[in-house]
């Protein structure tokens, strides 16, 4: 009835318990009560092929190590194979290695296998290892990925006597119940690890398909991750009960790798446009080329004289240096400037194959009248569209239940609080703490990038303006804004990874939205 209660109570904690090294413990301390031995160790096998010590028991020494005690155990994992040969030095590396239960009465009178280390180990404990019971755990492919070791059984009388073959049977179906836990958290391993490279392999060829954000995907997870270990940490203000625990935090920074994973399907030529005219390639060598057409008509022209020719080409001269800064997209373009790129398309007119046409077609003169930047509305809407594929790419994964909110994370980064971001419109209270964390992030990123060629990077101080004043109009999350500020998370990253030039020195009170901290 002993054995079947153990088996009960590991059966039950098999479907409750989280933590392996938790179940790995009770299936050890189950053992050795149902053997009655004094000392038990509990081995994995790392993916080097070597012992490691889970967690070590020793009655007799008061000795418990590893496990639920958070104890290192300072022992050097045991390597199975040395030199390409069995490592006989350990009966459990002979055990791993063979796949066979060993079962030893006496180890001082043993000449089958090599006691020497434990021999050693009890000189300096003084301890005597007796009946020594070691049985390598097999997983469902029949595979070794563990071995429990049980020393000196005893009878009612505490006298140590070899492990019978009762307790032999039912230590090794123990060790199965241990061999499905090993299984588990390999299996469960290997899939965090393959999501969490698949995550950031996308990421990394989104980074690679444009060389003028190839940090970008890289850096909004740092920024994310160290906001969120500051609102975990936090002890005062609205955010004092925000918690997060481990899985959180993974969950968070996979949804981080994933929040642009929608610009997979965004053109090229739109992402790195580094002017307003550029497409494959830029079209102001196109405006150039009718211009020296321009100049060459105006030159052989037998309407004006010479110094109306000079005076016509020297206003050419200038008008065409004007499109060229118009094209860089470096400054604000007024309507002013605007009506003269109109002005200028309707002044100059070239034949080419008896063709007449304005030295800028429409195309390029809805290009060059951006007010901001180098993309027109139309390119604005497609970039946009990377969140409408994001979302659609997301929502459509069969996430486990533990990374179920990766895609509302991810696709929260363009929202604002007031309702008019994308692609939603969702409100502050629509969205998660994680998912208004992740606009603050992205915000801080674009804005102090340094690999933009459509603009040189923000210092902090000006990056701060900007977040601060959208934290007022209600573009950013207020509180999560004041914990990016109060705990100086800017200031961590930016020692980190911005250039030196961008560091300013500056009074956080003069900050827009930074001198009201609910603290």
């Amino acid at each position: 009835m002993r054995s079947i209660e153990h088996f009960v109570e590991i059966g039950i904690a098999l479907s409750s318990e989280k933590k392996h090294h938790v179940l790995l413990e009770k299936i050890l301390k189950s053992a050795m009560q149902l053997a009655n031995a004094d000392a038990g160790t509990i081995y994995s096998i790392s993916s080097e092929n070597k012992l490691v010590f889970e967690t070590l028991l020793n009655n007799t020494l008061n000795t418990h190590l590893g496990g639920t005690t958070g104890k290192p155990i300072e022992y050097p994992n045991i390597p199975v194979f040395q030199f390409g040969e069995i490592n006989n030095n350990a009966m459990v590396a002979v055990a791993a290695a063979s796949g066979n239960i060993i079962n030893i009465d006496d180890a001082y009178t043993c000449t089958e296998y090599n006691f020497y280390a434990a021999k050693e180990m009890d000189k300096l404990t003084g301890y005597k290892t007796q009946s020594v019971l070691t049985i390598p755990m097999k997983n469902h492919q029949e595979e070794i990925n563990g071995v429990i070791q049980l020393i000196n059984a005893s009878d009612e009388k505490g006298k140590v006597i070899p492990f019978n073959d009762e307790v032999q049977r039912v230590t090794h179906a123990l060790t199965s119940l241990a061999a499905i836990i090993f299984t588990n958290k390999q299996l469960i391993n290997e899939m965090e690890h393959l999501f969490a490279s698949f995550s950031k392999l996308i990421a990394s060829a989104i980074d690679k398909k444009s060389p003028y954000t190839g940090e970008h995907c890289r850096r909004v997870p740092v920024i994310t991750m160290m906001l969120a270990k500051a609102c975990h940490n936090i002890k005062t203000g609205p955010l004092n009960e925000f918690h997060m625990e481990k899985e959180d935090f993974h969950e968070l920074n996979v949804a981080a790798w994933l929040h642009d994973c929608g610009k997979v399907a965004t053109p090229e030529y739109i992402m790195d446009k580094q002017t307003k005219l550029s497409t494959v390639f830029d079209r102001i060598e196109l405006i150039e080329s009718r211009f020296e057409i321009a100049a060459r008509d105006i030159f052989n022209s037998k309407k004006l004289n010479d110094m109306n020719k000079a005076i016509v080409l020297k206003q050419l001269e200038i008008d065409r240096n004007f499109i060229s800064m118009a094209n860089t997209g470096g400054e604000f373009f007024d309507d002013d400037k605007i009506n003269r790129i109109y002005s200028i398309a309707k002044q100059y007119q070239i034949s080419i194959k008896g063709k007449k046409q304005s030295v800028i077609s429409e195309d390029e003169i809805y290009n060059l009248i951006i007010k901001r930047g180098t993309i027109n509305p139309k390119e604005r809407k497609i970039i946009n569209g990377h969140m409408d594929v994001t979302v659609e790419m997301l929502e459509s994964m069969p996430f486990p239940k533990h990374l179920q909110r990766v895609p509302e994370y991810a696709c929260g980064h363009h929202e604002k609080m007031d309702g008019t971001g994308y692609p939603k419109g969702l409100t502050r209270d629509q969205m998660s703490i994680p998912a208004r964390m992740m606009a603050i992030a992205d915000i801080f990123e674009a804005l102090t990038a340094n690999d933009r060629p459509y603009k040189p990077p923000k210092t902090l101080s000006e990056t701060l303006t900007i977040m601060g004043i959208m934290k007022l109009d209600n573009h950013l999350d207020p509180d999560l804004f004041d914990v990016f500020v109060n705990e100086k998370v800017y200031e961590r990253f930016a020692q980190e990874h911005l250039l030196p030039s961008q560091i300013d020195e500056f009074n956080i009170n003069d900050i827009p939205g930074c001198g009201d901290f609910d603290y």
